[in-house]
């Protein structure tokens, strides 16, 4: 399928591959308008349903990730309208939905809707070039695809309130000793290392990486004994696997596993 607004392309060469997805509105570096974040999903449920992909990555251009929501769109709204039309949410949560590991490879700015679509990923790996921001509070209005609350999640209260309230950039290396980001490359290693990343993922059980990326995400939506619990349902439910057998196998007998 072809968009317009990203481009795509598969890599590797082992059973399952990597898909990579390129924000693609260098004009507007990358703003994320309806037509990208509805392409955006459907390219990311087309993957989620291809037993031949084992893992998403997610990137935009050397200047941008993605520079915020497109401003002249959220400037024609008043509350009416914005409240009618599902303004930003309609369309951004898709992503949540993805069972397959996600990874942001950013580069530039991530600011606004930017930095809230990278914290919808599962690993968010910066180059040294990376700016991250949730500068709404300049524009009169607050972050409005989770940015209020996933940001504290990820760099706790005191980060997040000095971030969306005076609309500041961090950078990556900021940024990376604050949790927000998993790990800083150098911009020209960029793509190279999320790729990387991604093919580790593809070689690894698909049960098991389905299991490790729900259970981590439900430890941020319940109690620490519903996902404690949660958690040990999935780490039993895992025992006489294929996958299971095989990597303890592997282990016990010093050889590679092979994951089918």
């Amino acid at each position: 399928m072809s968009y317009e607004t990203l481009l795509t392309d598969v890599r590797g060469d082992g059973t399952r591959r990597t898909l990579l997805i390129t924000l693609n509105r260098p004009k507007a570096l990358n703003a994320l308008n309806d037509q990208l974040m509805d392409e955006l999903g459907a390219a990311l449920k087309a993957a989620d349903a291809d037993a031949g992909i084992g893992a998403i990555v997610i990137t935009g251009s050397e200047k941008a990730f993605a520079a915020g929501a497109d401003i002249g769109v959220l400037a024609q709204h008043d509350f009416v309208k914005a409240y009618t039309t599902d303004l930003i949410t309609r369309n951004w949560e898709t992503i949540r939905t993805i069972r397959k590991p996600v990874i942001a490879a950013v580069a530039g700015f991530a600011l606004g809707g930017g930095c809230e679509l990278a914290m919808m990923c599962d690993i968010v790996i910066a180059a040294d070039t990376a700016k991250f921001g949730q500068p709404e509070i300049k524009l009169g209005i607050i972050p409005g695809a989770g940015g209020t609350q996933r940001l504290p999640r990820a760099v706790g209260k005191a980060k997040a309130m000095d971030l969306a309230l005076t609309g500041r950039m961090m950078g990556a290396e900021e940024a990376e000793r604050a949790g927000l980001v998993s790990r800083v490359v150098p911009a020209d290693k960029l793509l190279e290392e999320a790729l990387d990343a991604a093919t580790l993922i593809c070689n690894l059980g698909v049960a098991s990486v389905l299991a490790v990326k729900e259970s981590v995400n439900r430890s941020f939506e319940g109690t620490l004994a519903d996902g404690i619990m949660f958690e040990r349902r999935l780490f039993h439910a895992l025992f006489g696997t294929p996958d299971q057998i095989e990597g303890m196998d592997a282990f016990l007998n010093k050889r590679k596993a092979e994951f089918k």
